[in-house]
């Protein structure tokens, strides 16, 4: 009966999954170089993302759905931190964009609560990115400068014995 919104959903796990992975990948490699606020930020949206992927399984379940656990492509090897940006800023933009159409797609097929989850994602999904937006706009402004301070905030932290989480 609900065949479309199980089908919605489920893309829409594959699609968060592959954001918890590049995020976490992301958050690792700005932990790497010392980018500790950008390290931090990649880590607690790849955690959120995780929230979204338990919020839409319980959703296909409740609809006697399969919940198919698999990303939708896979993580791309990405070292550059503004490159790290781009793609995250992108990637939220479009998930934006598929739940606003998917959750009405969801209310054409008379499903109304799979409707109301994908528009509560659509909020989220317009926060993160702009966050990234911001963080992209932050590297415009102020350059190589931007990274700096932030490596430079880790060694400060480090020095007085308070690194950061």
């Amino acid at each position: 009966m609900h065949e479309k919104s199980i089908d919605l959903l489920n893309r829409a796990v594959g699609d968060e999954l592959t954001a918890v992975h590049r995020y976490m990948y992301f958050h690792f490699h700005c932990d790497d170089q010392g980018y500790d606020l950008l390290a931090g930020l990649f880590k607690r949206t790849a955690i959120e993302e995780m929230v979204h992927i338990e919020r839409l399984a319980e959703r296909i379940l409740f609809l006697k759905g399969e919940v198919k656990i698999k990303a939708s492509e896979e993580v791309v090897e990405i070292h550059d931190v503004k490159a790290m940006l781009e793609l995250a800023a992108k990637m939220e933009e479009q998930s934006a964009h598929d739940y606003n159409h998917w959750a009405n797609e969801c209310a054409a097929n008379a499903d109304s609560v799979s409707k109301k989850l994908f528009e509560d994602l659509v909020g989220d999904e317009e926060r993160h990115f702009d966050q990234y937006d911001t963080e992209l706009d932050n590297m415009a402004k102020f350059g190589d400068r931007y990274l700096a301070l932030q490596s430079i905030e880790r060694s400060k932290n480090l020095a007085a014995g308070t690194p950061a989480e």
